[in-house]
């Protein structure tokens, strides 16, 4: 049975992507998935790559927890909202300072693209946000959904990767958010 990991990137303990994130790995342990859930904004870690890979800053302990997290999972769930067209800056400092050459990828030498150190597994991108998606992806192309899954995630190796996306959430009603709610049970239920 695969191995699931939920990563709550809302920096909001009460916003609709926490929602999203403790519903999906409620569902998932109760399918009978093996499950770890993490909330990022209880990670503490400095989020400024202050040298950027030119040298390495040693990681702190929860950093190198969430490290072996990521490489016991079969499965990576990212739960967030879309903040100003990207994730919010929490999510990309522990993008930044985990996804490091070595752990989640390799250059070699002579070789146009690096080793994909995390090939193998796959993910699911839970994606709030105030905007229509449609608007979202074809007026502003859909910025993070690019980022997460090619130039993240699909660098590292890990695919398929999956999105859903939940939105408008600024006008929703309670129903609608129940039904959203709803999708990603079902989602959590297969593993998916």
């Amino acid at each position: 049975m695969k191995k699931i990991l939920v990563l709550n990137g809302s920096p909001k303990n009460d916003g609709f992507a926490s929602a999203l994130s403790q519903h999906y790995a409620a569902a998932a342990g109760e399918a009978g998935f093996p499950v770890t859930q993490v909330n990022l904004r209880e990670l503490e870690f400095d989020p400024n790559l202050a040298a950027g890979y030119d040298a390495i800053m040693p990681l702190e302990p929860d950093l190198l927890r969430l490290q072996q997290q990521v490489l016991a999972a079969d499965h990576l769930v990212f739960a967030y909202p879309v903040w100003w067209g990207s994730v919010p800056a929490l999510m990309k400092g522990v993008l930044d300072r985990i996804l490091l050459p070595g752990f989640a990828f390799r250059f070699e030498e002579g070789a146009s693209f690096p080793q994909q150190l995390l090939a193998g597994k796959t993910a699911r991108l839970l994606v709030t946000m105030d905007t229509p998606p449609w608007y979202y992806k074809w007026v502003y192309g859909a910025p993070s959904h690019k980022m997460m899954k090619k130039t993240v995630l699909e660098f590292c190796g890990v695919k398929p990767v999956k999105i859903s996306e939940f939105g408008p959430i600024v006008k929703s009603t309670h129903d609608v958010r129940r039904r959203w709610l709803q999708q990603t049970l079902q989602l959590a239920a297969t593993g998916g």
